[in-house]
């Protein structure tokens, strides 16, 4: 039919504006600024009401709250008709700039009101004359650099309306079947089917004279016709499934703070709760149990409404982590402790366990994580932003995810696209907008086709969108009736779509697999981006275990271990790991919280670990005054210590002299083998009158491992590994050039570093001043300032006498805006892949670019290490804070510094500390010990004057059989006195492993990361051996 749907749209147009058949406003209300939870603190404040007129008065400033209250009495022509409410702003934008409500209808919180959630059903069968109370928490907004420096002074528009629910319900009944007509082509049997059943049912509709009897009974006609012939003779089928739930993705910080965020759960969960009232078939879903968390804090009535609808399955509590958090930077127990405080707050408050981790937004995911999942319980992984690659599309949307160890995952990437899109694109959406397009498009996007037919929707807006909207609602009661043309839409739960896609699917031996990391081709800044959060993250990560390892020795003492200290604390590190947090991608605001929160937490570690520390010092039996040095690091190590007191040279117990070494602000010793997860004692000796093992030349120095010299810019031109007869750089490259690069994005600028960064650089090597500031038996030191423009770095490099490590201690004051600051250095190493660290184990990645996967990869993330090696020799990297790198053809990189200006105009502007070290070794770097010299860079020793010689203790609380095997955790069960160790195979080797322990323990059980027992191992009370598989990771319950 020619212009069918064009017709159907004119006269859709004018049914929407006949909706609403009465609209008065409400022109008066009370108000005050601040922010109060509830009717009763509002009103209860010192701060006055003021009156505010809705067509004169403004509110006004960005990131503000007020509060508006006002009563409503329904008026004689309401009588009998449904009563809607109505508010808007003047503002309208995205989520995070524009105004945000929670209403509050009798001093109970209803619904959140937003740009997409402006009305607000009261009753449907409203009564004359009777009153209700209406309050607004209200919030202002804030800007953005879009928006920076625009009028705030806000207008409030409210009103009540009758809405008539037989012309909404034929708006409905027309516009989802003409919108997919458009989908079809023309000579489709089900598109002329439509056409001709749309055409019939507008020559029904009498739009004379609107509200006249004659119109309404036209209305009554036109939904009967409609609903007969295309929602029941051209209605039942089911040959394509769209299975739907709502959702609303809420960062928990990004262009707003967690403080924020706390408002937004409160505004969409109560949205949620709304729709449910009014929509029996509707399911919703929402993962990160900190979210719930703060509404169980603020909106305890809340809290238990949203339980009442879980336990009727309507609100399914999925997810799997604490948050969506990066799964990048965060380390391997981090991971683990988000899979524990995630799934006990679900099962505690809602008696669900959950199977699917849900990370719809994150930026990339570790090849560490299939095994992390499944000894956590966690079956099914959904995400979509692997579709956001920039440069190669995943050819699959439904497979099998295969981590470093063999562990598999099934594997779902939801494929609902934005209407606005390119037919072509593959970009992918978690905040889906349901309607006829949206599932059309979703099952075209899916690429096993020949394995399923049912597509995963999540459906709502997200980050203060307030997530499914009741045109969505409305739109799904259709599509629920299997329209000839599109797939049939059904609400269903995200756990029950992946069963059942499991069992249809999943055991099919020709589904596809995806070995190793989900790397997302994206937001490859992130690794680096506000680099003081990065620190935190990482030394507060360490700290806490270092704490919980000396609490729970320290029980041995009769010590109480602090467990909801510990626990709390992990939540606050489990917080500021959420994906727009830690990655450096957050409004300034939040940084400025988290600072503190970190340094609360080093702070409140360190004491911890001193106090236990100084304890088991005191209890280990080594001679008063003595200095015991701690260890725990899962690894036997030397370490260089501060020494407290007055000493030539430090002794051990078997007689072995340490030099100590006068520094400018004290002396420092390199002693040996302290043993892991143990201690060592070191009393004061004469020093035995050594000859200095440094020559120093006038641009260089020999070591008892290298020949290095460098040049007038500070940059190494020579490193002559004495061991191996070779040389480290290349002939004619220089080591440890700090190289700056001009960083402008094309989009996301904190996210970000694109492909052609390399295009413009600097050198610096504005050299103020060079000399050496210490030399001595333990190292020397060689101080480098440098200026760069308004920025400056000082380096104190260290070479050492006992050690093959050469490290950078740095210190920078960072003045640049959207530069990268990198070292680098070009070495002499034959290899076609790197080795790079990550969680519980490490990865190998290409150094060339031969495809474009390889080429995408031109920044990765690693943790503690880096390392390319060839047959016989090696170079690693070290650090103790920083993640990207990148390794082409022996150019080895750190990246140290972003600064980028969106959406934190100052982002890393400011002064920084940090340390990286190189380590050219013998054999790979499993020969090399890399990573045992990492995890020594990263975790110090602890010492303590023993106070009195004390009853004695073991040496080492743990000993581990095995060097390739490490010692990752111990702690205190969760829900017993019993202790929880945890180990991982690091080297791809199978081994049997034998763990001696200190204290005698009666039982010994094989758990699951979440601490379950899953078997007993046989013990002598002492000890116990097991096989370990190639990157396995094992946890073990040890009870006395």
């Amino acid at each position: 039919m020619i212009f069918a749907k064009e017709r159907v749209d004119v006269i859709t147009n004018e049914l929407a504006g006949l909706i609403t058949v009465q609209n008065c406003p409400i022109n008066t209300f009370e108000y005050k600024k601040g922010f109060y939870v509830n009717p009763a603190e509002a009103d209860g404040a010192d701060v006055p009401y003021a009156p505010f007129h809705c067509e004169t008065d403004t509110w006004a400033g960005p990131d503000e709250h007020y509060w508006f209250r006002t009563e409503l009495t329904v008026p004689e022509s309401f009588d009998g008709k449904p009563l809607w409410l109505y508010f808007c702003t003047d503002r309208v934008y995205w989520d995070a700039v524009n105004p945000q409500f929670l209403l509050f209808l009798n001093e109970k919180p209803i619904q959140g009101v937003d740009i997409n959630h402006r009305e607000v059903l009261v009753t449907r069968c409203a009564k004359a004359g009777e009153t209700y109370r209406l309050d607004l928490q209200a919030y202002t907004g804030r800007d953005t650099h879009e928006h920076v420096g625009e009028d705030f002074n806000l207008e409030l528009k409210a009103a009540f309306m009758e809405r008539n629910p037989e012309i909404d319900r034929l708006y409905y009944n027309l516009t989802i079947p003409n919108e997919i007509v458009g989908w079809l082509e023309k000579d489709n049997m089900s598109r002329i089917a439509l056409e001709k059943a749309l055409n019939e049912t507008i020559n029904l509709i009498d739009l004379r004279e609107p509200y006249s009897p004659e119109f309404y009974a036209s209305i009554d006609a036109a939904n009967e016709y409609v609903e007969q012939k295309i929602y029941t003779e051209l209605a039942g089928h089911d040959e394509v499934i769209a299975t739907c739930i709502g959702h609303t993705h809420i960062d928990v910080a990004w262009w707003w703070t967690v403080s924020q965020t706390r408002e937004k759960a409160a505004r969409s969960f109560s949205t949620v709760l709304k729709l449910m009232d009014e929509y029996p078939n509707y399911k919703f879903m929402s993962s990160q149990p900190q979210l719930y968390a703060f509404v169980k804090e603020r909106y305890p009535d809340l809290f238990e409404r949203i339980k009442e609808r879980v336990a009727e399955g309507r609100w399914e509590v999925e997810g799997g982590m604490w948050l969506e958090a990066d799964c990048n930077l965060i380390s391997g127990e981090s991971m683990v402790r988000q899979f524990l405080h995630g799934k006990r707050f679900f099962k505690e408050e809602f008696g669900k366990d959950n199977k699917i981790l849900w990370l719809p937004d994150v930026f990339g995911y570790s090849a560490a994580l299939p095994q992390i999942m499944k000894k956590s319980g966690i079956d099914y992984f959904m995400t979509t932003k692997i579709a956001w690659n920039q440069f190669n599309k995943l050819p699959m949307d439904t497979f099998w995810w295969k981590g470093i160890d063999g562990s598999e995952v099934f594997t779902h990437l939801i494929t609902t696209q934005d209407a606005h899109q390119a037919k072509d694109s593959h970009y992918t959406t978690y905040n889906g907008y349901l309607n006829a397009t949206s599932v059309i498009r979703a099952w075209e996007r899916y690429q096993q086709k020949e394995f399923a037919n049912d597509v995963l929707l999540s459906c709502g807006y997200g980050d203060g969108g307030g997530g499914t909207t009741r045109p969505m609602a409305e739109n799904a009661e259709r599509l629920s009736k299997g329209i000839t043309g599109a797939p049939k839409v059904r609400w269903e739960t995200s756990r029950k779509y992946f069963d059942e896609l499991f069992e249809t699917c999943g055991k099919n031996e020709k589904l596809p697999r995806w070995v190793g990391e989900l790397y997302l081709e994206y937001h490859r800044g992130t690794y680096t981006s506000m680099a003081r959060n990065k620190k935190g993250n990482r030394k507060s990560e360490l700290m806490w275990q270092e704490a919980e390892f000396f609490a729970n020795w320290a029980r041995d003492l009769g010590v109480e271990y602090p467990a909801e200290e510990i626990y709390k604390s992990w939540e606050t590190i489990l917080l500021n790991q959420f994906h727009d947090i830690l990655p450096g991608s957050s409004i300034h605001d939040v940084y400025e919280v988290t600072k503190v929160e970190y340094e609360d937490l080093l702070k409140r570690a360190g004491n911890l670990i001193e106090n236990r520390v100084q304890l088991l010092a005191d209890h280990s039996g080594a001679p008063e005054g003595s200095l015991v040095v701690f260890n725990a690091a899962p690894f036997t190590r030397d370490a260089v210590i501060s020494v407290p007191f007055e000493a030539e040279s430090l002794q051990d117990e078997c007689g072995n002299v340490y030099p100590v070494q006068k520094t400018a602000d004290g002396a420092v010793c390199r002693v040996a083998n302290v043993p892991a997860k143990g201690w060592k004692a070191f009393t004061p000796a004469k020093a035995k009158g050594e000859t200095s093992p440094f020559v120093f030349t006038e641009n260089g120095i020999q070591t008892p491992f290298y020949d290095i010299t460098w040049n007038e810019k500070g940059f190494f031109t020579s490193i002559f590994d004495k061991e191996a007869n070779r040389q480290v750089l290349k002939p004619g490259k220089l080591g440890n050039v700090l190289k700056a690069y001009e960083d402008k994005p094309i989009n996301y600028d904190n996210w970000d570093i694109e492909i052609y960064y390399p295009e413009k650089s600097w050198l610096v090597d504005d050299v103020q001043s060079m000399e050496w500031i210490e030399k001595g038996p333990v190292r020397a030191t060689l101080r480098i300032e440098r200026k760069f423009l308004h920025s400056a770095i000082v380096q104190n490099i260290h070479f050492y006498a006992d050690s093959r490590n050469i490290e950078f201690d740095t210190w920078v004051d960072w003045k640049q805006h959207q530069v990268l600051l990198k070292a680098e250095f070009d070495v002499d190493v034959n290899a076609n892949e790197a080795t790079y660290d990550i969680q519980f184990g490490n990865l190998s990645r290409p150094t060339h670019a031969n495809t474009m996967w390889d080429v995408a990869k031109f920044e990765v993330c690693a943790h503690k290490w880096a390392d390319l090696s060839e047959g016989g020799y090696g170079v690693a990297i070290l650090n103790d804070c920083k993640y990207g790198h990148s390794i082409r053809e022996g150019h080895m990189t750190l990246t140290l510094l972003k600064s980028g200006i969106v959406p934190n105009p100052v982002t890393d502007q400011e002064e920084h500390t940090f340390t990286y070290a190189l380590l050219p070794h013998m054999g790979g770097w499993r020969e090399g010990n890399v990573p045992q010299a990492a995890y020594a860079l990263n975790i110090p020793v602890r010492a303590a004057v023993a106070a009195s010689k004390g009853q004695g203790l073991p040496h080492s609380y743990v000993d581990v059989s095995a060097e390739n095997v490490a010692l990752e955790t111990v702690k205190k069960a969760e829900d017993s006195d019993s202790t929880i160790i945890r180990l991982y195979e690091f080297q791809n080797r199978r081994t049997e492993v034998t763990v001696k322990l200190a204290d005698a323990f009666s039982k010994v059980e094989d758990c699951d990361l979440m601490e379950n027992p899953e078997a007993e191992i046989p013990t002598d009370g002492h000890s116990f051996t097991f096989t370990v598989k190639p990157y396995e990771i094992k946890t073990f319950r040890l009870t006395k």
